[in-house]
C-alpha cells in the first residue's frame, strides 16, 4: 500500500496548528492509519493511539475504508533540536509509551460489535518503526513501513507528505524478501519523489524493484471530520437539565472545540433554549 497525504497533513497543521516537529509526527501517523486502514470492509474504522511521556502527550488518529483520516495531538507546541541527521526528531518528542490500534465495525450505523484492540510498546517514536513492529508483535506480519513529512519554512510549510507499507504475506520466498530488502535500501526518500510527482504506484515501484505487481485498487484521501452542528446539540441535549439551565444562566450559551479537526461550535441563548424545549434544530 502507498499513499501521497500531501493535502490532508498540511490541512491538520493548519488546523491544529502544529509546530514543525509536531506536524511530522502526527503527518506520520496519519499517513500510517490511511495505508492500515486500506482494506477494511465499508463499515469499519481503525484509530491508532499513541501514549507517551515526550512533550507531545500522545496522537490520536483515525481512518475509514473510505480513505478518510482525522487526528490531533495533545501538545501541538512540541519541539526539539534536529537528530544527529539534521532531521527533525520525532522520536524525542514522542518518547517513550505505548502504542495502541483499534478496529471497531459498523459503530456509525447502530451495529455496533466489540471492537479488537492491539498493543505494543513503541520501539523508536519515529512512528514509521512503530507501525512495522506493531504488526510483526501483534498481527505476525513482517512489513517494511517508510512514513515522511517534508516540511518548509514558509506557509503553508508541508512541501510533500506520505509512505508506503509492505507486508510480507505467508509463502513469500526469500528471493523476494531480498529483492524487496535491496529496493528499499535504494530507493529515494518518498518525500523527494513526491515532490517531484511521484504517484502511490509510482512509489511502488521504486520500493519493489523488478517484482511485478497488480494494481488492485486506487482511492482519495483527504481530512475528514464527521463532527457537525447538528452532532453538538445532539450531544448537549443529552446533559442533565439542571446543567443546561446553568448553561443558559451563567454562561448564556456553550462552546465546543472537536478534539480531531480544532473546529469550535457556539450555541447562543436561543440554541439552548430549544434544546432544552426539545427541539435539536
Amino acid at each position: 500500500m502507498a499513499a501521497v497525504t500531501t493535502n490532508l497533513v498540511a490541512e491538520a497543521a493548519r488546523r491544529h496548528d502544529l509546530w514543525p516537529t509536531v506536524a511530522a509526527a502526527l503527518g506520520r501517523t496519519l499517513t500510517g492509519t490511511l495505508l492500515l486502514a486500506s482494506s477494511l470492509k465499508e463499515l469499519d474504522r481503525l484509530t491508532v493511539q499513541i501514549i507517551s511521556d515526550g512533550q507531545i502527550g500522545g496522537i490520536t488518529t483515525e481512518a475509514n475504508a473510505q480513505g478518510q483520516v482525522r487526528g490531533y495531538v495533545r501538545n501541538p507546541e512540541a519541539n526539539a533540536p534536529y537528530n544527529e541527521k539534521g532531521k527533525f526528531d520525532v522520536g524525542a518528542v514522542v518518547g517513550k509509551g505505548m502504542f495502541y490500534v483499534t478496529h471497531e465495525s459498523g459503530y456509525d450505523v447502530g451495529l455496533y460489535r466489540d471492537p479488537y484492540r492491539g498493543s505494543v510498546p513503541l520501539v523508536s517514536g519515529e512512528i514509521a518503526e512503530d507501525f512495522a513492529f506493531y504488526l510483526l508483535k501483534s498481527e505476525q506480519i513482517p512489513s517494511a513501513v517508510m512514513l515522511g513529512v517534508h516540511l518548509l519554512p514558509d506557509v503553508p510549510y508541508v512541501s510533500a507528505s506520505g509512505g508506503l507499507m509492505i507486508q510480507m504475506m505467508p509463502g513469500a520466498d526469500e528471493r523476494t524478501i531480498s529483492t524487496v530488502e535491496t529496493s528499499l535500501n535504494r530507493m529515494r526518500q518518498a518525500t523527494m519523489m513526491i515532490r517531484d510527482g511521484a504517484r502511490p504506484a509510482d512509489l511502488l515501484r521504486a520500493a519493489l524493484g523488478d517484482l511485478e505487481f497488480e494494481q488492485l485498487d486506487e482511492k482519495p484521501v483527504s481530512f475528514n471530520c464527521p463532527c457537525s452542528y447538528e452532532r453538538v446539540c445532539s450531544m448537549i441535549s443529552s446533559i442533565d437539565r439542571a446543567e443546561l439551565e446553568s448553561m443558559l444562566k451563567v454562561d448564556k450559551g456553550a462552546v465546543m472545540t472537536c478534539h480531531f479537526c480544532n473546529e469550535t461550535y457556539r450555541l447562543d441563548e436561543a440554541a439552548l433554549e430549544n434544546i432544552m424545549s426539545g427541539c435539536h434544530k
